[in-house]
């Protein structure tokens, strides 16, 4: 019928303009990434962290037969940083307990209990720093980590990934990568220690946008 193919033609038009929207857009994009791991990049000011491109993936053994790992997502944040003075730099971030997963449902929801993270209680981790010793392109941030309550001191060694410009967003954009080891007893979540290890190795990757 001819409304039939009228209806043709109209996805036809609308597919080839997408296609052509698509093209151009590929066309726009940067050769190279904008970020590079060069400091004389950095702007000064603060920083929000960007929740899409920001997780904390953690490590614990089990029982001695392997070494189980999890997520930790989306959390919220600022940086503040001024690329002359670098050692006073401050970072302050909050993670929702919630968005924790091993994509085991049944241990998601047992770490949600009591025996660990309580999050009905405590429902977020956060970290605060309080000194910053800046080597270069890496750093130790020393600061106050709180989980259940209980907040200890932890140092993240992190290194710059890459500061630059991020035309897509219209905002200068940072980030680093960061290590560190804590005890899960040290934040009253002893439960199953030694069976299920004590040790918790995290590796960080984080963004933050202007």
């Amino acid at each position: 019928s001819v409304e039939d193919k009228m209806r043709t033609w109209m996805i036809a038009i609308t597919l080839a303009g997408a296609a052509s929207l698509g093209v151009a857009a590929i066309a726009q994009m940067p050769a190279t990434p904008p970020g590079k791991p060069d400091t004389s990049l950095i702007t000064g000011g603060t920083y929000a962290v960007d929740p899409g491109h920001t997780q904390v993936f953690f490590r614990y053994n089990h029982m001695g037969f392997s070494n189980n790992m999890g997520l930790i997502s989306q959390p919220t944040g600022t940086l503040t940083l001024d690329p002359k003075a670098p050692e006073k730099a401050n970072v302050s971030i909050s993670f929702p307990v919630a968005n924790l997963h091993t994509g085991i449902a049944k241990l998601d929801e047992h770490l949600m209990k009591p025996d660990f993270f309580d999050s009905a209680k405590f429902p977020t981790a956060t970290f605060q720093s309080t000194s910053v010793k800046v080597d270069g392109e890496t750093a130790d941030i020393i600061g106050k980590l709180t989980i259940k309550g209980v907040t200890k001191d932890v140092t993240l060694h992190a290194k710059l990934v890459g500061p630059g410009r991020n035309e897509f967003m219209k905002k200068d954009t940072i980030g680093f990568d960061a290590e560190a080891e804590i005890k899960r007893s040290d934040f009253n979540m002893g439960y199953a220690v030694p069976l299920v290890g004590d040790d918790i190795s995290l590796k960080i990757t984080t963004a933050f946008e202007k």
